[in-house]
């Protein structure tokens, strides 16, 4: 008898990740993997009065390894983390082909304060970042009130320094189109200057999240972090 309607939801511990399989039949078999960590945290992140607000844009062809990094690491702080779609859709299909869905739409997170907005890379996902018109008024407005932005990858480039949000000394991914657009380009893995957060790109991005939670939570809870996830700093 062929199953029908089969759906499995797992629950990704701590990462803040749903996998569902659909199937007419048994041996037809989709699978994507969706994050939904605002949603998965919601009733814990009631009870935190310290909770940092973290907004995560991602778009079609976003890399994954820096989204997950990001949103996985900085749900392990504390932080309230959402994901925001800037395409017409909340599903998003990153570089390497995972979709994944996002909370909300980049026009339901204008309006309101967040303690760090973190820009994976990845292309044409920075690209896609950078053409958001409600995305940059929202990193104009961190630079501008002097509250925490990031970015990883292709993004510091293609949508900071395209946009003048990007400081002199940042860094990006080592690709001569991208440093050329940068003003003095460093090559740290992660570089903090003033309230811009800047890194290379996705082997770099567990610790790039790190100093992200770093800057939000203090060296100590950092440490505490890296440790539980055998990282050494």
């Amino acid at each position: 008898k062929h199953l029908k309607d089969l759906m499995i939801n797992t629950l990704l511990s701590r990462a803040g990740l749903v996998a569902l399989s659909f199937a007419g039949r048994t041996q037809a078999f989709t699978f994507r993997i969706i994050p939904s960590s605002t949603r998965l945290q919601h009733s814990a992140l009631q009870m935190s009065t310290d909770a940092k607000t973290v907004l995560v844009p991602i778009a079609d062809g976003s890399e994954e390894i820096e989204t997950t990094c990001i949103t996985d690491t900085l749900t392990r702080f504390g932080a309230s983390v959402t994901i925001a779609s800037v395409m017409p859709d909340l599903m998003c299909t990153m570089s390497r082909g995972i979709k994944v869905v996002a909370d909300v739409s980049i026009q339901d997170a204008v309006g309101k304060d967040w303690d760090l907005i973190a820009l994976p890379g990845g292309m044409p996902g920075a690209e896609h970042l950078r053409d958001s018109k409600e995305l940059i008024d929202l990193l104009e407005k961190q630079k501008n009130s002097g509250k925490m932005y990031s970015a990883v990858c292709a993004s510091p480039a293609v949508v900071l320094a395209s946009k003048g949000l990007a400081t002199p000394g940042a860094t990006c991914y080592p690709a001569e189109g991208f440093r050329a657009l940068l003003s003095d380009p460093v090559d740290d893995e992660v570089v903090v200057k003033d309230n811009l957060i800047t890194s290379k790109g996705p082997g770099t991005s567990l610790k790039f999240a790190l100093v992200l939670g770093e800057q939000l939570y203090g060296k100590e809870k950092a440490d505490e972090i890296a440790k539980a996830m055998l990282v050494q700093r």
